[in-house]
């Protein structure tokens, strides 16, 4: 093997890790702003805090519109109606708890939320209570919504497409509280569990008690369901029950889903 020439060869050169006594002359010395920088920035800050403050206390950015979207008229000339005394206040005032307080007790308010317009307009975004039934006490009605609140008083006639659900002469009813008899509750409950399986059928009351739930059709048969363990289940089976009485003032029975009972209909006394 040929010896590589010295010239050729690589040199390295290293350099010395300097010692204490070379590092001992460096001082790392901190960057602190000076005094009129620092007197600068919080004259800015005070200025900007003077500013927010003084525009939160003027005219400058009053209320004096109110936008209402996805209400219904009703439910929208309430929520105004709720607000007014809000009007002319400042928009960097405002106070998110008090305005869903004022509008969440409302009956026909769902859910709400807000967004600040500059100069002057507060948008409000509303989902509406959905009326669910017509509760019924001797001569009196009620509209009440899908969350168990009585939302106003109606006509006997008033939302003739809604379920009726009686309740005793005994019971109160206070508007824009809850049901307070656990029956008409629980027929509440029953019929949101309908509409969200997406039963398709009108019905025209709703009998309720701890053990006992009926749908009564218009002119058709009654639905009766024993308890309301299972109710989807049970729907889906009446739901393929109701052509065995169609047309008749029979019922159909699906306590025990498994084995549903017609009746009424002349041609088919039972079916397992």
């Amino acid at each position: 093997m040929a010896a590589v020439p010295r010239s050729r060869r690589a040199r390295a050169a290293v350099l010395p890790f300097p010692g204490s006594d070379q590092l001992r002359g460096f001082r790392l010395t901190p960057s602190l702003p000076s005094g009129r920088a620092l007197l600068l920035g919080f004259a800015l800050l005070g200025g900007a805090a003077l500013c927010y403050f003084g525009a939160r206390e003027s005219s400058i950015f009053a209320l004096r519109t109110f936008q209402i979207n996805g209400a219904p008229p009703r439910v929208a000339a309430h929520v105004q109606q709720a607000l007014q005394p809000l009007r002319g206040r400042s928009l960097l005032a405002l106070n998110q708890a008090e305005i869903e307080q004022r509008l969440l007790a409302l009956p026909d308010v769902a859910a709400v939320s807000f967004d600040r317009d500059f100069p002057h307009t507060l948008r409000v975004f509303v989902t509406p209570a959905h009326s669910i039934a017509v509760l019924r006490r001797g001569m009196s009605a009620w509209v009440v919504s899908s969350d168990e609140r009585v939302i106003r008083p109606a006509g006997l006639f008033a939302a003739p497409k809604l379920p009726r659900v009686w309740i005793p002469s005994s019971e109160s009813v206070d508007v824009g509280s809850p049901l307070a008899d656990p029956n008409a509750a629980r027929a509440v409950r029953a019929l949101a569990i309908a509409r969200a399986a997406g039963f398709g059928r009108r019905i025209a009351a709703v009998r309720a008690s701890d053990r006992e739930l009926t749908f009564v059709l218009p002119q058709g048969p009654e639905l009766r369901f024993g308890d309301v363990t299972e109710l989807t289940l049970k729907l889906a089976v009446a739901t393929r029950m109701l052509p065995l009485t169609t047309g008749t003032s029979g019922y159909v029975d699906v306590t025990v889903p498994t084995r549903p009972i017609a009746g009424g209909n002349p041609k088919v006394s039972s079916r397992g």
